[in-house]
């Protein structure tokens, strides 16, 4: 019954949403787990028969097979989404998940680095091989930009605009921005690209691509990670990194500097000023540790 449903929905989200591969099977998966619940109740419902209480049983069956709060709120995101698409397309005249409460999510402050154990991390690459040249590139460039690790592995060399100290971004849902870029990371960009990146083989289809691996083909995102992983290593770091890290770094520094929190959100890509704003939170714990380190009547 749900099949043309679940096609139109793929077409809606691939098409006007421009959503990757993953997030679109993401979003089908939970609409799937919704009629995979009306099956076992026997119910057989179509999406303008669905009211708020058989969302909140179908809730309430998730939580109970043990389904953690995020995995839930997700789910309920990937609904509300459908039933977006439904009155769009007026399969609906109503939503039912416009009451639908998803479960309280207590946010978790990433990591940082400080900018000495930023510094002592690049430090650490060797910079006598060609891959330690392209490798401090990277960092430098994860760094300066803000960048998310699927962005520096598809980084364009048609995207570098580094005369005018900008580069072109592709973010999620294949949104462009423009970001600043700091002098170090162009001038090692600058240095990888004529001493390495134009001596080294390139594949058929990677000619555009900045950062290659020795065989001329672009690097994974696992790839990234295990080369963050071995450098903290080597600098002695001993917390939790990945090359988000970076990402989360960057916008904790510019916000503890006295950034404009619009001007985080747009570096960043954020969709919503909401998610940005989590760094108002580690900066309030960066002032909180000022204060009982310097702060006479704390010591």
């Amino acid at each position: 019954m749900w099949e043309p449903y679940k096609n139109g929905f793929k077409a809606y989200l691939q098409l006007e949403r421009s959503l990757s591969d993953n997030s679109v099977q993401a979003y089908l998966a939970d609409l799937d787990k919704l009629t995979a619940f009306f099956v076992t109740q026997g119910w057989a419902k179509s999406p303008a028969d669905v009211a708020l209480p058989d969302l909140q049983a179908f809730i309430k069956w998730v939580a109970e097979l043990g389904m953690t709060q995020s995995t839930q709120a997700r789910i309920i995101s990937g609904i509300r989404t459908f039933y977006r698409y439904c009155l769009l397309e007026n399969i609906c005249t109503a939503d039912p998940t416009a009451l639908l409460e998803a479960p309280k999510l207590l946010r978790k402050l990433p990591d940082v680095l400080s900018y000495n154990e930023i510094e002592s991390l690049i430090n650490a690459i060797d910079l006598s091989t060609p891959e330690g040249t392209r490798n401090k590139a990277i960092l430098e460039t994860l760094y300066s930009c803000g960048l998310r690790v699927s962005e520096i592995v598809n980084l364009r060399i048609s995207q570098l605009h580094l005369a005018e100290e900008f580069i072109t971004v592709i973010g999620k849902g294949n949104k462009e921005r423009l970001v600043p870029i700091g002098d170090s990371a162009t001038k090692y960009i600058g240095i990888y690209y004529s001493e390495v990146r134009k001596k080294g083989p390139v594949q058929k289809g990677e000619e555009d691509i900045l950062f290659l691996n020795r065989r001329g083909k672009r690097l994974t995102r696992v790839m990234i990670f295990l080369i963050i992983k071995e450098l903290a290593k080597k600098a002695g770091i001993d917390k939790r990194i990945s090359p988000h890290t970076f990402r989360h770094s960057f916008a904790t520094h510019l916000v503890e500097g006295g950034a404009d929190l619009r001007a985080v959100q747009e570096m960043l890509g954020h969709e919503s000023i909401t998610t940005t704003e989590i760094y108002t939170h580690l900066d309030r714990d960066f002032l909180r540790t000022t204060l009982h380190q310097f702060h006479p009547a704390f010591k």
